[in-house]
């Protein structure tokens, strides 16, 4: 087998894509990255990195177009990293999606169980509901590009609300008449480092400015220049974010203008919205997963239903009109606030809330004797601790209905649960963010207790009635312990599919941070003889992209 090599150029045929929305061609037994290449096609490629398993190229020659390939309506399409699939018909990228989740249900999950089927989106367009523009040193505002924190300047994105996109507009113009800096994360310096934008059903506006400090000259003109640019504002609210990271929003926020929360119906109920709160960025494919979520609980007016993550209290509200009792716990004090709201703006009674992190509010339960006949879970990207899984299998719920934004956290999950009896019947996926690689998952796990049991002899060997010896065999090799995945390979990978290298301290303090078993060296000094430092923003997306490929996340 001939060893891949930089710069050659090589012809494959691409068999699907990557969970970031890569194209995958096979060479000489290894996994060859390729941007913008459609499934089907056969292409030649030149060959840019080249790691122990898998490759990065890129397309020098396309031989036949797939039928499945369309123009990009985006300008940016290519240098900002917002979307991935813009190459693609929406057909097809519907096929990407339910084939991401389904090999995630298959390859961490270590189930058979079939996607049943994935529900796209009517209208693939100007769908979100909460738009977050960073700005970069340069003044820029826009998105980044992919892979990096350089600011691609857009001044119409094709999935925001046009009314984002002219708040946006509106808060830059308002930094150059006046003169207000950016903030430049590699000094620290600066102001304004992100304009935050949520709007309603009815196209009102709440505008958010998050700035490096307590306040920014010419703060009464910042809300005329918003309000004239988008009428229908109801508040413009100042965020204080000093952090040297890239967490967007600070603690502290001030309203300058207006209120500081917007309203908003989802499935029949109103909720209002602070800045913080967690609410799902495509509305009308909210109510479409949230109704299959529905479906998935069974509910019959008689169950006591625990819904974790539960943000604004979205979920839970949409339950209460079907269940007994419905207990929500969320860990953003603010979305509680909002939440208790709720309930009571939409006449629900049958609703109570707990702020705290859903691992110390699921434990505090179980001790406490609750036992939820069905539990929800909508966790964010990192997925369930496994204290979580282990308080919600304590509880011993008939069903678990778990909610989803990553298929390979969604996977790991689901094996962690059927180690406790839980097993994933029934599974949907949900296309909450056309153009990018993005996909939403709702898959219901039950668990049955034996009613009785069956003495059973089982007598091994050859023969009628016997269970061959070479079946064990075959089942303890699919039971094996996985290839050890050394920080050499994660290292090579990310050179190969990012182009930089990531030292091995870095690597460390994304697994320390993410809560991975660590290896204590026995070598290992206490003190540093100079500051540590620490991966960019850019680095630690790079690394937990690699923990991904290998299945340790």
């Amino acid at each position: 087998m001939e060893k891949l090599m930089e710069g050659r150029v090589y012809t494959g045929t691409v068999e699907g894509y990557s969970s970031e929305g890569l194209g995958i061609v096979r060479l000489d037994g290894a996994v060859v990255f390729v941007p913008r290449a459609v499934r089907g096609e056969t292409v030649d490629l030149k060959i840019t990195k080249v790691m122990k398993t898998a490759a990065a190229g890129e397309i020098v020659k396309i031989h036949a177009p797939s039928p499945e390939r369309t123009e990009p309506e985006c300008p940016y399409y290519g240098q900002c990293g917002g979307c991935d699939f813009q190459h693609l018909t929406y057909t097809e990228e519907l096929w990407a999606k339910r084939r991401r989740v389904q090999d995630a249900l298959e390859r961490l999950g270590g189930t058979d169980l079939a996607v049943e089927e994935i529900l796209g989106a009517k209208d693939p367009t100007r769908y979100r509901n909460k738009s977050q523009y960073p700005v970069g040193a340069d003044g820029a505002i826009g998105f980044y590009r992919s892979r990096s924190h350089r600011v691609v300047p857009i001044r119409r994105c094709l999935i925001q609300s046009e009314v984002s996109d002219k708040t946006a507009a509106a808060v830059g113009e308002w930094m150059r008449r006046y003169k207000i800096a950016p903030y430049d994360e590699r000094t620290g310096k600066g102001l304004v480092r992100h304009i935050y934008v949520r709007v309603n059903r009815k196209g009102e506006s709440l505008c958010c400015v998050v700035v490096n400090g307590r306040q920014v000259p010419r703060e009464p003109e910042l809300a005329a220049y918003v309000c004239a640019a988008a009428p229908k504002t109801v508040g413009v609210v100042l965020n204080t974010n000093t952090r040297r990271s890239n967490v967007i929003l600070g603690e502290k926020y001030r309203t300058l203008w207006g209120q500081d929360f917007l309203m908003d119906t989802l499935c029949g109920l109103t909720f209002k919205l602070s800045v913080p709160s967690f609410y799902q960025v495509n509305r009308d494919q909210a109510e479409v997963l949230y109704g299959k979520a529905l479906e998935f609980a069974g509910l019959t007016g008689e169950e006591t239903v625990l819904d974790l993550y539960c943000g604004t209290g979205t979920i839970t509200l949409c339950m209460a009109a079907r269940a007994k009792r419905v207990i929500g716990a969320e860990i953003v004090p603010p979305a509680i606030e909002d939440a208790r709201e709720n309930a009571k703006r939409n006449g629900i009674e049958n609703a109570e809330f707990f702020c705290g992190d859903a691992s110390d509010v699921a434990a505090k339960l179980e001790t406490e004797g609750l036992r939820p006949d069905v539990v929800t879970v909508d966790p964010p990207r990192k997925g369930l601790s496994p204290e979580v899984i282990a308080s919600v299998a304590a509880m011993g719920p008939k069903r678990v209905v778990y909610v989803s934004c990553d298929p390979a956290t969604l996977g790991r999950d689901v094996k962690i649960f059927a180690g406790l009896g839980y097993r994933a019947v029934r599974a949907c996926a949900v296309d909450m963010f056309p153009g990018t690689r993005h996909v939403e998952t709702v898959v219901l796990l039950s668990h049955k207790k034996a009613d009785s049991y069956i003495h059973i002899d089982v007598e091994f060997g050859e023969g009628e009635g016997k269970i061959p010896v070479d079946s064990i065999a075959k089942r303890a090799e699919a039971y094996k312990p996985k290839e050890k995945v050394t920080y050499k390979m994660i290292k090579e990978y990310i050179e190969a599919k990012y182009g930089f290298k990531v030292h091995t301290a870095y690597i460390a303090e994304v697994k320390r941070n993410l809560g991975l078993p660590m290896y204590d060296a026995p070598n290992a000094v206490e003190e540093l003889k100079q500051p540590r430092k620490h991966p960019t923003p850019e680095k630690v997306e790079a690394i937990k992209d690699a923990l991904r490929y290998f299945a340790v996340i």
